[in-house]
């Protein structure tokens, strides 16, 4: 969310800003929030002057009193009544703008920086570099669920008789593959001077409204009926959440912080879920960075951020490339965007297995999170999220990238830890 201010000063940098997100649709709602911003603050002082004049005709009936003149007392009090109702008509309209105003502030998208590329959708995405060597066997690579299947490593056939498409059973060595990859993601982050976290995996609806745009809701997160919960989606929203409301101190920040959860999704959009297969599910683990920082230091953490999920991904053997979101895959909120993508041999093409975002101060606008300085002014923080990796989707690329030709898979040194094995073989039969 954008702050009020900037739409006052300059609403036709807000609306080139929309314009290059190709969202036309929302240029009138600049003049209308203007609007409805200039009558706001009308009201606000009219409600003002109005509770002034109360408090002195208030003081008039003490005065009148004390001189035992009752009579006038109780026409200044019939005039207190009448201030006092057209004071209760006045606030009750002020709230009402405010809340039409701020509904309407949450629409409007994030001013991006001034580097993002401009590009109507995900098609017009900028690769900015690639790391390792894409490269493609002598022999056919299976699709992931069949090479899995032979591993004796995922049951999709139960899961869709207890669950429905979306979800899967992952057993044996892939099931426990999956947990030492997020393992060593944790400790990759620890000794990078990253804080752990295990957050709540369920958050009210005022901190799903701080941390993403309505129409990301509506497709994305599970609520629980009857309560003011929602399933997060990504731990990104219990650990900015985790900052509502509060005033951190300068000298505390950069809070740098990795977390764990299960993510569930709706996935509901063009995509769709797979039939076959784990790339787009239900429910998935993932670990997750969060940085809350000076806005001056946000950009340079954004590219600490996503060289760290490069360099995660490099020791395991896998090649990737980062690609820069354009203007229009950018959702609302956000800054700046950059896409890590990971080789598929099989395919023979990159896909998105995690997503670096620059927020801005647009989190910390909706949620409340300040920062002290030193002087004692305050002012908003910025807010960042990564992902470090999410199996199963990594899965994908790391058994196509360490498939060796019988059907095993080979363990990077790295891994080896955790494993406690150098290779998974092919059961057998």
């Amino acid at each position: 969310m954008i702050d009020i201010k900037l739409i006052r000063t300059n609403p036709e940098l807000v609306k080139e800003n929309i314009k290059k997100k190709f969202q036309d649709e929302k240029l009138e709602l600049v003049d209308k929030v203007a609007a409805l911003d200039e009558q706001f603050r009308a009201t606000k002082v009219e409600c003002d002057n109005l509770r002034n004049q109360r408090k002195v005709k208030s003081k008039e009936i003490g005065a009148f009193m004390s001189r035992g003149d009752k009579f006038k007392a109780e026409e200044v009090k019939k005039e207190v009544a009448l201030i006092g109702a057209e004071l209760e008509k006045k606030e009750q309209l002020e709230t009402e703008l405010e809340a039409e105003i701020r509904k309407i502030m949450l629409v409007i998208p994030n001013i991006i920086d001034e580097s993002v590329p401009i590009g109507k959708n995900d098609t017009e995405n900028v690769e900015v570099e690639r790391f390792g060597d894409p490269f493609v066997p002598e022999f056919e690579i299976p699709h992931h669920v069949d090479i899995m299947e032979k591993l004796h490593g995922i049951d999709l056939d139960s899961a869709r008789r207890t669950s429905g498409n979306g979800f899967y059973y992952l057993c044996g060595d892939i099931a426990r593959l999956q947990s030492c990859i997020l393992s060593y993601a944790r400790d990759f982050m620890i000794d990078k001077g990253f804080t752990y976290y295990i957050p709540p995996f369920m958050i009210r609806s005022n901190v799903v409204n701080g941390v993403m745009s309505f129409d990301e809701m509506e497709n994305m997160m599970y609520k629980i009926e009857g309560e003011d919960l929602y399933l997060i989606g990504t731990s990104e929203h219990s650990m900015i959440g985790k900052f509502i409301d509060t005033i951190i101190p300068e000298e505390e920040l950069p809070k740098a912080l990795t977390s764990y959860s299960p993510c569930f999704r709706k996935e509901v959009g063009a995509h769709g879920i797979e039939e076959r297969g784990v790339y787009r599910i239900h429910q998935f683990e993932k670990q997750e960075m969060v940085v809350v920082c000076k806005p001056e230091d946000s950009m340079d953490w954004f590219r600490k951020l996503y060289s760290y999920t490069v360099e995660f991904f490099r020791t395991l053997d896998v090649p990737v490339r980062t690609l820069e979101c354009c203007s229009g895959d950018l959702a609302d909120l956000k800054v700046k965007s950059l896409d890590v993508e990971a080789w598929s041999p099989r395919q023979k093409k990159y896909f998105e297995v995690g997503s670096c975002s620059n927020l801005g101060d647009a989190q910390a606008r909706r949620l409340g999170i300040r920062v002290k300085a030193a002087d004692g002014t305050k002012y908003l923080a910025h807010t960042l999220n990564n992902t470090v990796v999410a199996p199963p989707r990594m899965l994908i690329a790391f058994l196509e990238n360490n498939l060796n030709e019988d059907g095993s898979i080979r363990i990077p040194e790295a891994l080896r830890y955790y494993m406690r094995k150098d290779k998974i073989e092919v059961p057998e039969k």
